[in-house]
């Protein structure tokens, strides 16, 4: 699978508004490079430099890559158990890309729908606030796990990886609503699902450290989850919709495969996600 390769970025401070300042972190493939334009984008954000514009174009449906990971089918990204050091870096491997995919995705978010009629006006700017934390999260996220993928011996891209993350969120590039049912209410909260068995296996290998990042990360991506169910819940009352029977008419439609069962429903409700929302998906 072909990917873009990274441009050199403008510097930060050339950059204006802060949909382009997003779409400067999606065009930095270097991984390091990336995590350090999230944060940077962040803290200028939060100093109040960047405007909102009333328009935005958007952004290229890829983001930049590095040359490594190779991308492969997801049947072809390599499994093994955990109690050896090989199993263990495979998990944490495969942990970091969706962390850093996680970062595009989140600056997708602001870069692409920042300025979407399905948003209030007057709600742009907290919308804004949401998704920079996430995305700024997300890079601090991919470091922790690079950092031990590092004590290792070990680093991202050494094993390959799938694209399934991102492909799954290109198919909602011209839609918030289902951006926001797909994204945060479908693919991050599986990881609210699947994230405390893998600490479980890691605890039980005796991989503590390993397994207190994961911690780390599980216990934030509650507060993502929330924010992707704090705003499909806003554009469904500004479009008129029941935002229960809107979500699973969106995840039908933009999602194939269903829902996989075990939910944790204990962390989606606090992520307000009830069962309603999903039960009916499996």
């Amino acid at each position: 699978m072909s990917t873009r390769s990274s441009t050199p970025c403008a510097p930060l401070a050339d950059i204006q508004d802060i949909t382009a300042l997003a779409r400067s972190v999606l065009a930095t493939g270097d991984p390091v490079a990336k995590t350090e334009r999230a944060h940077e984008v962040a803290q200028r954000w939060r100093a109040g430099k960047s405007p909102v514009p009333e328009t935005a174009p958007a952004p290229d449906d890829q983001p930049a890559r590095p040359a490594h990971p190779v991308l492969v089918a997801p049947v072809d990204v390599p499994r093994r158990r955990l109690n050896t050091v090989p199993g263990r870096i495979a998990l944490l491997h495969a942990v970091a890309h969706i962390e850093f995919n996680a970062i595009d995705l989140a600056f997708d978010m602001v870069a692409r729908f920042a300025c979407d009629m399905a948003l209030a006006q007057d709600a742009r700017q907290t919308f804004i606030d949401d998704w920079i934390s996430v995305g700024d999260d997300e890079a601090r996220h991919f470091r922790l796990i690079t950092d031990r993928l590092a004590e290792l011996d070990a680093r991202y891209g050494d094993l390959p990886a799938h694209n399934g993350l991102w492909d799954a969120a290109m198919a909602t590039r011209d839609s918030l609503p289902a951006r926001l049912a797909v994204a945060p209410l479908v693919l991050e909260a599986r990881g609210l699902d699947v994230t405390p068995g893998m600490i479980n296996r890691l605890v039980s290998a005796g991989d503590t450290i390993s397994a207190d990042c994961l911690r780390v990360i599980y216990a934030e991506e509650v507060g993502h989850v929330a924010a992707g169910a704090r705003w499909f819940k806003h554009v469904a009352a500004r479009a008129g919709r029941d935002p229960v029977d809107w979500f699973k008419t969106l995840v039908r439609h933009h999602f194939s495969g269903g829902l996989k069962p075990p939910f944790n429903a204990e962390a989606r409700l606090r992520a307000d996600l009830p069962p309603e929302f999903y039960q009916d998906l499996t």
